[in-house]
Protein backbone atom coordinates (compact mmCIF):
# COMPACT_ATOMS: atom_id res chain seq x y z
CA UNK A 1 0.00 0.00 0.00
CA UNK A 2 1.32 3.61 -0.81
CA UNK A 3 0.74 6.60 0.57
CA UNK A 4 -1.86 8.78 -1.28
CA UNK A 5 -5.13 10.75 -0.46
CA UNK A 6 -7.34 9.15 2.70
CA UNK A 7 -4.40 6.96 4.06
CA UNK A 8 -3.74 7.22 7.49
CA UNK A 9 -0.15 6.84 8.06
CA UNK A 10 2.51 6.02 11.07
CA UNK A 11 5.89 7.65 11.04
CA UNK A 12 8.60 7.73 13.22
CA UNK A 13 10.60 11.06 12.13
CA UNK A 14 12.96 13.92 13.52
CA UNK A 15 12.83 17.31 12.89
CA UNK A 16 15.93 19.49 12.49
CA UNK A 17 16.75 23.02 12.25
CA UNK A 18 19.52 24.97 11.65
CA UNK A 19 21.39 26.76 14.75
CA UNK A 20 22.36 29.07 16.08
CA UNK A 21 26.13 27.89 15.71
CA UNK A 22 25.28 26.37 11.99
CA UNK A 23 24.86 23.00 13.45
CA UNK A 24 21.21 21.69 12.72
CA UNK A 25 19.38 20.85 16.46
CA UNK A 26 16.92 18.40 16.78
CA UNK A 27 14.05 19.86 17.79
CA UNK A 28 11.10 17.38 17.48
CA UNK A 29 11.21 13.71 17.64
CA UNK A 30 8.16 11.08 16.84
CA UNK A 31 9.32 7.49 18.37
CA UNK A 32 7.60 3.95 17.09
CA UNK A 33 5.82 3.41 20.94
CA UNK A 34 4.62 7.05 19.91
CA UNK A 35 4.73 7.92 15.98
CA UNK A 36 3.27 10.49 14.34
CA UNK A 37 -0.61 9.91 12.79
CA UNK A 38 -1.74 11.51 10.19
CA UNK A 39 -4.32 10.88 7.58
CA UNK A 40 -3.17 12.00 4.05
CA UNK A 41 -5.08 14.87 2.08
CA UNK A 42 -6.55 15.87 4.96
CA UNK A 43 -4.34 18.86 5.62
CA UNK A 44 -3.18 17.93 9.44
CA UNK A 45 0.35 17.91 7.56
CA UNK A 46 1.55 20.67 5.65
CA UNK A 47 1.19 20.25 2.27
CA UNK A 48 4.91 20.30 0.92
CA UNK A 49 5.13 17.34 3.88
CA UNK A 50 2.61 15.52 2.37
CA UNK A 51 3.70 15.82 -1.19
CA UNK A 52 6.91 14.71 -0.22
CA UNK A 53 5.50 11.54 1.49
CA UNK A 54 3.08 10.79 -1.46
CA UNK A 55 3.75 7.33 -2.90
CA UNK A 56 5.91 6.21 0.25
CA UNK A 57 5.30 2.52 0.99
CA UNK A 58 5.64 1.27 4.56
CA UNK A 59 9.04 0.58 5.61
CA UNK A 60 10.65 3.15 3.37
CA UNK A 61 12.83 5.94 4.87
CA UNK A 62 12.76 9.00 4.52
CA UNK A 63 15.30 12.28 4.21
CA UNK A 64 14.21 16.17 3.37
CA UNK A 65 14.59 19.80 3.73
CA UNK A 66 11.29 21.50 3.17
CA UNK A 67 12.44 25.30 2.77
CA UNK A 68 10.50 27.84 4.94
CA UNK A 69 8.88 29.34 2.46
CA UNK A 70 7.10 26.21 1.54
CA UNK A 71 7.13 25.61 5.67
CA UNK A 72 5.62 28.14 8.20
CA UNK A 73 6.85 31.19 5.89
CA UNK A 74 8.95 34.23 6.39
CA UNK A 75 9.75 35.24 10.07
CA UNK A 76 7.53 38.61 9.75
CA UNK A 77 8.56 41.38 12.09
CA UNK A 78 5.36 42.71 12.52
CA UNK A 79 4.40 39.65 14.57
CA UNK A 80 6.14 40.96 16.80
CA UNK A 81 3.65 43.24 19.02
CA UNK A 82 4.04 44.90 22.43
CA UNK A 83 0.49 44.81 24.18
CA UNK A 84 -0.92 46.89 27.05
CA UNK A 85 -0.83 43.88 30.11
CA UNK A 86 -4.70 44.81 30.92
CA UNK A 87 -4.79 42.81 28.07
CA UNK A 88 -4.36 39.37 30.01
CA UNK A 89 -5.96 39.46 33.27
CA UNK A 90 -8.05 37.28 34.68
CA UNK A 91 -11.38 37.38 35.86
CA UNK A 92 -10.67 39.49 39.11
CA UNK A 93 -8.72 41.71 37.26
CA UNK A 94 -5.41 40.59 37.78
CA UNK A 95 -2.54 39.70 35.28
CA UNK A 96 -2.89 36.00 34.72
CA UNK A 97 0.46 34.76 35.89
CA UNK A 98 -0.57 31.07 36.00
CA UNK A 99 -1.55 31.37 32.00
CA UNK A 100 0.46 34.25 30.76
CA UNK A 101 4.55 34.00 31.23
CA UNK A 102 7.52 34.08 29.20
CA UNK A 103 7.47 30.99 26.60
CA UNK A 104 4.22 30.14 27.06
CA UNK A 105 1.62 29.74 24.16
CA UNK A 106 -1.73 32.34 24.50
CA UNK A 107 -4.46 32.33 22.09
CA UNK A 108 -5.12 35.61 20.53
CA UNK A 109 -8.66 37.66 18.97
CA UNK A 110 -7.60 38.51 15.96
CA UNK A 111 -9.56 41.68 14.13
CA UNK A 112 -11.94 39.37 12.29
CA UNK A 113 -12.60 36.82 15.56
CA UNK A 114 -10.03 34.33 14.14
CA UNK A 115 -8.20 32.61 17.57
CA UNK A 116 -4.62 32.53 16.63
CA UNK A 117 -1.95 31.18 18.78
CA UNK A 118 0.99 33.56 19.97
CA UNK A 119 4.03 33.37 21.66
CA UNK A 120 5.08 35.06 24.93
CA UNK A 121 8.54 37.02 24.93
CA UNK A 122 8.68 39.36 27.46
CA UNK A 123 7.11 40.51 30.47
CA UNK A 124 7.30 44.12 31.77
CA UNK A 125 5.52 46.47 34.81
CA UNK A 126 2.80 47.14 31.92
CA UNK A 127 3.38 45.67 28.62
CA UNK A 128 3.72 42.27 26.94
CA UNK A 129 5.31 41.24 23.89
CA UNK A 130 4.02 38.43 21.95
CA UNK A 131 5.03 36.81 18.63
CA UNK A 132 2.38 35.70 16.43
CA UNK A 133 4.69 33.71 13.91
CA UNK A 134 5.29 30.26 14.43
CA UNK A 135 7.81 28.97 16.40
CA UNK A 136 9.67 27.36 12.99
CA UNK A 137 8.75 30.59 11.19
CA UNK A 138 12.04 31.55 8.55
CA UNK A 139 13.32 27.66 9.44
CA UNK A 140 14.27 25.13 6.33
CA UNK A 141 12.74 21.78 7.94
CA UNK A 142 14.90 18.91 7.77
CA UNK A 143 12.53 15.33 8.29
CA UNK A 144 14.40 12.08 8.62
CA UNK A 145 11.74 9.27 9.25
CA UNK A 146 10.35 5.86 8.36
CA UNK A 147 6.91 4.77 7.26
CA UNK A 148 5.99 2.12 9.93
CA UNK A 149 2.24 1.53 8.63
CA UNK A 150 -0.48 2.85 6.10
CA UNK A 151 -4.02 2.04 6.24
CA UNK A 152 -6.97 3.00 4.78
CA UNK A 153 -9.06 6.05 6.89
CA UNK A 154 -11.90 4.49 8.54
CA UNK A 155 -15.28 6.46 7.67
CA UNK A 156 -15.14 7.59 12.30
CA UNK A 157 -11.94 8.49 11.70
CA UNK A 158 -13.08 10.62 8.57
CA UNK A 159 -15.79 12.36 10.54
CA UNK A 160 -13.68 12.82 13.51
CA UNK A 161 -11.02 14.73 11.13
CA UNK A 162 -13.26 16.67 8.97
CA UNK A 163 -15.42 18.06 11.66
CA UNK A 164 -12.57 18.73 14.44
CA UNK A 165 -13.69 22.31 14.67
CA UNK A 166 -16.93 21.34 16.45
CA UNK A 167 -18.00 21.16 19.83
CA UNK A 168 -16.98 23.98 22.45
CA UNK A 169 -14.07 25.42 20.43
CA UNK A 170 -15.91 28.60 20.04
CA UNK A 171 -15.29 28.26 16.09
CA UNK A 172 -18.08 28.56 13.60
CA UNK A 173 -20.07 24.77 13.65
CA UNK A 174 -21.16 25.56 9.84
CA UNK A 175 -23.48 22.37 10.17
CA UNK A 176 -25.58 23.42 13.36
CA UNK A 177 -28.31 24.74 10.76
CA UNK A 178 -28.15 28.22 12.82
CA UNK A 179 -26.16 31.22 13.48
CA UNK A 180 -24.67 29.56 17.13
CA UNK A 181 -20.99 29.48 17.49
CA UNK A 182 -20.16 25.93 18.97
CA UNK A 183 -19.23 27.64 22.42
CA UNK A 184 -23.03 29.01 21.86
CA UNK A 185 -24.64 25.82 21.25
CA UNK A 186 -23.37 24.20 24.49
CA UNK A 187 -22.35 20.76 23.57
CA UNK A 188 -21.52 21.85 19.89
CA UNK A 189 -23.34 21.01 17.02
CA UNK A 190 -23.65 17.48 17.60
CA UNK A 191 -21.81 16.45 13.91
CA UNK A 192 -18.75 15.25 15.85
CA UNK A 193 -19.77 12.63 17.82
Amino acid sequence: MKIENLKVVKATYELYINGENGQEELMEKATEEAPLVWCQGEGMMLPAFEAAMDGKEQGDTFDFVLKAADAYGEYIQEGLMTLPKKMFFNGDGEFDEERVYEGAIVPMNTVDGQVVKAQVCEITDTEVTIDLNHPYAGEDLHFKGMILEIRDVTEGELKAIRHRGCGKCHGSCGDCGDEHSCGDCGEGCGNCK
